[in-house]
């Protein structure tokens, strides 16, 4: 029944409590059956076709269907069960079709273009809006006709089942292995939050001892800070197999055969449209020209990146040496003692400064930092909606002039169930109407390890980092001033561009201007002291090489897979690895390892042959906060003219012309090589 149905009430968010998997089939069915209705009668009626009576209307329905499904693919990454996933993987082929179908729509693609070509530009967002909708029927086939057009349908189809059956895989293969230990001493020199974890983690299993789990905080702990090696090995081998045909649970949820199929269906799909390859197809819609201007500028990283690499790879072994090791550095010896001569070599250690950075200290500050840039406070407030879990907290923005424009869910912790990683997502679009305005809400969802006896959950400084740029992302789309959905906030936004504020908000996590604020003792409430903020800056340029060369080889992998595919040899995966490590590659890396069988990004995302993004949009963001160096790091008036110039625009604006607003010139490399400590001659750490 309808009104039994939280998906379709008429409140904006439904309660995420409420919904169960059996909510699901029906209400997607219902608006889409309400969307083919509508878009049957409009056809019907025929030309003039005009913004209100066309583009409008059919815009609501999409927002209205992304209004019953976000909910539904949220909980999907968040709160995983076996009937949400069997409802979710049942609901998606219907919604595939849907999108296909209106995309093929040649109808509608003839209506949005004699709209485009009717405006007399007076209004840039309906102009972006219109210009990017025939840029993606265009995209999605619209041209295509007889068996092509049903091959692209088909296409389309399984790529969405696929991508779900990708995470799907992962998050199981990462459940289906533990790690426990029994004896204490092994452990030593894991942080004591991680052991705690450990310890309620076994009890709630019924194990004695401690047991890790493929969670990245505990993985971290392991692999950063265990002293023994047998346990670091294991935790590696789990990590770099999940997923896979390799490792201690080979081949239970293997991703060989998903990777395999969707490069061949990504390959196929961008022939059928005129392509020559998907990267070609993926680029359509980006900054970058074309693949082969991403690769020389991959490249050229890679080649200023790797005297600094060798000349860490070589301080980590001479380390490891004069600490006693004997044994051959291997790939699972690398987090360890890295993280011994980060100590050494800096004076600082992760374990000292953990207890300056309980998240609510860091939250605070980090609104503190939003407050001082833009000018918006950040205040807790009852959710719109209730919430899907108990640890889940909401906030909201509020302007200057006291309005609310925007809020967020707030879901910090690691669990059963849950997608790792973490991310921005939206759960309401800005959007005004006849109603009023609409605010924009965000989803930011983190795997930070949660309290345990009582305690305080403490970051380390690198998840400081995580969620200062999943708020970017969050700004991005609570502050646009744009009130069309499909080119507000983050919507519409060149894909290699829309880093750049993620990215860019991560720098004030190690200014003093910005750990004055976010940092505050567990115990004694006190700042990170001056001259432990000297250490860790330190830390920021440790093995900077090792890290650039790390993203390039992601970033040429996924390039180059999708850019060089050949239908004849297949996926390539290792062969294509392989190639790119005769650029990236410093240390020799196991056979077993399986990396790209969890590469969310490009195989379950929506970074394929975009994975570069990071790299491209870390240049123009470091760029930026150039600007707030040379002006102040908080400086308000900075702040101002980077809300109005990049954060409020959404898609609305050309990437080049954006950043040009607010930098006023193009943008330049040096102040990511800066950032990065990649300029000058190297200089090794001292062993």
């Amino acid at each position: 029944m309808r009104e039994d149905n939280p998906l379709l009430g008429d409140r904006e968010i439904p309660d995420f409590d409420a919904i169960s998997p059996e909510h699901v089939l029906p209400a997607v069915r219902s608006v889409i059956a309400e969307t083919r209705a509508w878009v049957q009668a409009r056809v019907a009626r025929g030309a003039p076709y005009t913004w209100a009576d066309t583009v409008a209307p059919l815009e609501a329905l999409d927002d209205r269907l992304a209004r019953i499904w976000g909910p539904v693919g949220h909980l999907h990454g968040v709160l995983d069960s076996a009937a949400l996933r069997e409802a979710y993987n049942a609901t998606l082929p219907e919604l595939t079709d849907l999108h296909t179908e209106l995309g093929q729509d040649r109808d509608l693609y003839q209506a949005y273009r004699s709209v485009l070509e009717a405006d007399d530009g007076a209004d840039p967002a309906a102009r972006a809006l219109l210009t990017q909708a025939v840029r993606d029927f265009e995209l999605s086939g619209v041209a295509l006709g007889g068996e092509a057009r049903e091959r692209y349908r088909e296409i389309a189809r399984e790529l969405a089942a696929l991508g779900a059956r990708f995470e799907e895989n992962l998050l199981d293969s990462q459940q289906a292995w533990q790690l426990q230990c029994s004896d204490r001493d092994r452990l030593r020199g894991v942080p004591g939050q991680a052991l705690s974890r450990a310890a309620a983690e076994a009890r709630s299993r019924g194990l004695s001892g401690w047991v890790f789990t493929l969670d990245h905080p505990a993985f971290d702990a392991i692999i950063s800070h265990c002293p023994d090696r047998e346990l670091r090995r294991a935790m590696y081998e789990a990590w770099v197999t999940r997923a896979s045909d390799q490792g201690p649970v080979a081949g239970l949820h293997d991703n060989t055969g998903v990777i395999a199929r969707i490069l061949a269906l990504r390959h196929e799909e961008a022939a059928l449209l005129g392509f020559g390859d998907y990267a070609a197809l993926s680029l359509v819609p980006k900054m970058a020209s074309d693949a082969d201007a991403v690769e020389r500028f991959l490249i050229d990283l890679a080649s200023k990146a790797r005297p600094y690499a060798q000349q860490e790879l070589t301080a980590v072994r001479q380390h490891a040496r004069a600490a006693g090791c004997t044994d051959e550095l291997e790939a699972w010896d690398l987090g360890y003692w890295s993280e011994r001569l980060r100590e050494t070599s800096t004076g600082i250690s992760e374990g000292a400064l953990r207890p300056y950075f309980p998240l609510d200290a860091v939250l605070d500050g980090l609104f503190a930092v939003t407050t001082s840039l833009y000018g918006v406070r950040v205040q807790a407030a009852a959710p719109p909606a209730r919430p899907w879990h108990p640890s889940v907290r909401y906030h909201q923005l509020v302007d200057t002039d006291g309005a609310v424009i925007g809020g967020f869910y707030l879901d910090p912790y690691t669990r059963p169930g849950k997608r790792g990683g973490a991310w921005m997502d939206d759960c309401l679009t800005r959007h005004r109407s006849g109603a009023g305005l609409r605010v924009p809400i965000a989803h930011l969802v983190c795997n930070f390890t949660p309290p345990a006896d009582g305690a305080a959950s403490l970051l380390s400084h690198d998840e400081v980092l995580t969620l200062f740029h999943e708020f970017g992302h969050g700004l991005h789309h609570m502050l646009t001033e744009v009130d069309l959905p499909g080119v507000g906030g983050i919507n519409g936004v060149a894909w290699d561009v829309v880093e750049l504020p993620s990215q860019f908000m991560e720098n004030f996590a190690w200014t003093r201007e910005g750990l004055d604020r976010v940092s505050r003792h567990v115990s004694s409430g006190e700042p990170l002291p001056s001259a432990m903020h000297a250490d860790l800056l330190r830390t920021r340029h440790f093995q900077s090489g090792l890290a650039m060369l790390r993203q390039v080889e992601f970033a040429l992998l996924d390039l180059r897979l999708h850019r060089d595919y050949d239908p004849g040899q297949g996926a390539r995966l290792a062969g294509t690895l392989a190639e790119v490590r005769q650029l990236t590659g410093l240390l020799q890396r196991p056979p077993f390892e399986r990396f790209a069988h969890a590469f969310s990004h490009i195989f379950g995302g929506g970074y394929a042959a975009g994975y570069y993004s990071y790299k491209w949009a870390e240049v123009l963001s470091s760029d930026v906060f150039g600007a707030f160096e040379e002006a102040g790091v908080l400086d308000a008036e900075t702040g101002r003219r980077f809300r109005e110039t990049v954060l409020a625009v959404g898609g609305t604006v050309p990437p080049a012309d954006m950043f040009r607003a607010f930098r006023g010139r193009d943008p330049q490399p040096d102040a990511l090589l800066r950032h990065s400590g990649l300029l000058g001659e190297p200089q090794a750490a001292a062993p």
